[in-house]
């Protein structure tokens, strides 16, 4: 029997500096190590790896959108390099981080034709910060 490679995802976590408390409470990390789990288990019969990374970049969090901003998905075989979440899933319904990542990472999975490329001639406004 013969092993696939599979295609490796990485939720990429920038060091964030609260500018309000009220941002640092949208983060559950309880409920992230439970999503986690969860899509990993998911997504490797279907072929996924998932990996969580630490970055030390540095951001300001002053809002919702900058949040998004400072998650980053890469997924080279689908030919995302270090995407912020806010790109992937455009604006959040529930500015909900549990919520957006599950579909972010959905997205770049199963509908990764639908995400605007970086540099693209038409313009994504997601609201994330990223200066689009």
């Amino acid at each position: 029997m013969t092993q696939t490679k599979k295609t490796a995802i990485s939720l990429v976590f920038y060091q964030r500096n609260y500018l309000a408390d009220k941002w640092r409470q949208m983060v559950n990390q309880a409920e992230l190590d439970a999503l986690f789990a969860e899509l990993s288990r998911e997504l490797a019969p279907l072929g996924f790896e998932l990996d969580i990374v630490d970055d030390e970049t540095s951001m300001d969090i002053k809002g919702y959108g900058d949040l998004l901003n400072s998650v980053r998905v890469r997924c080279p075989a689908h030919g995302f390099g270090n995407m912020c979440l806010g790109h992937i899933i455009g604006a959040s319904k529930n500015l909900n981080l549990t919520e957006d990542l599950r579909r972010g990472v959905n997205r770049v999975c199963f509908a990764p034709e639908t995400i605007e490329p970086q540099g693209s001639d038409k313009v994504v406004c997601h609201n994330c910060g990223c200066g689009c």
